[in-house]
């Protein structure tokens, strides 16, 4: 499930611009989904509420037209199959309508993006998640990006002639008439839109045979999407690991997160768990898995999992189920 994730690379993109306008790398680090130490390739999403807290930072220290810094380094290829949807179709209405409906490649599925063609009009409305922290700097990022991203599947200086954003009106607005090119700007809205005249129907250049080729490639990209591991997901991977070898420890898990037993423990509680917890939940992760899957007696298992004996599993077992490991057994194989 990607619902309430965001694209990794539409999150570093984000990032960048925060540290770029001076957000301090301390307040982005821990941050779920963005730890420094994971590794996270191009189909990786991060937890939207994680790309929210960035956008609140943007906000307070970039100020007025923040989320412009982000659309201005949102180079063509930064979101490579999203941004060669804009010339997958004849059309712009259609390439549009493409990469508006492949909006899991950039953004939260969540968010209603839609595009309407009336007449000689061409409408883009942006939806946004509620409740929205901030939005100023978001619907700056998205509604610069899908202009920009308009003007060079086309190659002319596209103008909307109307742009209506939810934010309320700051007390002076220059930067966004230089970067949408009207004065025609509304704020207060419902939801934030481009109005285009007589623009829908300008051609793109695209093969046909290409443009199919990179809508395939796009829905692959979607349907391969997956979010990244949390820290305590990922810590409680490599206490399970060590369990399955035999030998369980702190400074070792740790050293493995570069960092020091401290440190890697203030960073559990930075993210809502402790050490032992995470231990706990392993251990009954691994025995309920053993019972399941396995016929060892229940002291095999005990030793498996780092217990002096059976009876201290039992207890540990009545514990988290309220059964003991025999009867969970049984219930298990019915």
């Amino acid at each position: 499930m990607i619902d309430s994730t965001i694209p990794i690379r539409t999150a570093r993109l984000i990032r960048a611009t925060a540290l770029r306008i001076g957000v301090g790398e301390g307040e982005l680090r821990h941050l779920p989904g963005l730890d420094p130490t994971g590794a996270a390739d191009g189909l990786a999403r991060v937890p939207t509420a994680s790309i929210w807290r960035i956008w609140e930072l943007v906000d307070a220290v970039g100020g007025p037209g923040a989320g412009l810094h982000a659309g201005a380094a949102a180079e063509r290829g930064h979101l490579p199959e999203w941004d060669y949807l804009f010339t997958s179709a004849a059309s712009l209405a259609e390439s549009v309508r493409a990469a508006f409906e492949l909006r899991a490649l950039v953004t939260d599925p969540g968010v209603e993006w839609t595009v309407r063609s009336d007449g000689g009009l061409l409408v883009i409305r942006i939806g946004s998640i509620e409740p929205s922290p901030v939005i100023a700097p978001v619907e700056e990022f998205v509604l610069s990006t899908v202009l920009r991203r308009m003007r060079e599947a086309t190659g002319t200086p596209i103008t909307p002639v109307r742009v209506v954003l939810r934010q309320p009106a700051p007390p002076t607005h220059q930067h966004l008439i230089d970067a949408f090119g009207t004065r025609r700007i509304d704020f207060g809205a419902p939801h934030a839109q481009l109005t285009f005249l007589d623009v829908g129907a300008l051609p793109t250049g695209t093969d046909p045979h290409l443009g199919a080729l990179v809508r395939r490639h796009a829905e692959i990209a979607v349907a391969n999407s997956r979010p990244i591991p949390s820290f305590p997901h990922t810590v409680r991977a490599s206490i399970l690991d060590d369990l399955a070898a035999g030998g369980l420890d702190l400074t070792a898990v740790a050293a493995r997160f570069a960092a020091s037993p401290r440190t890697f423990q203030r960073r559990l509680a930075e993210a809502g768990t402790t050490w032992r917890d995470e231990v706990e939940a392993a251990r009954r992760e691994r025995a309920e898995h053993l019972l399941r899957a396995s016929d060892l007696p229940v002291q095999a298992i005990a030793a498996r999992l780092g217990y002096t004996d059976a009876r201290t599993l039992r207890r540990a077992f009545r514990r988290w189920t309220g059964q003991n490991p025999e009867s969970y057994r049984r219930l298990a194989r019915t």
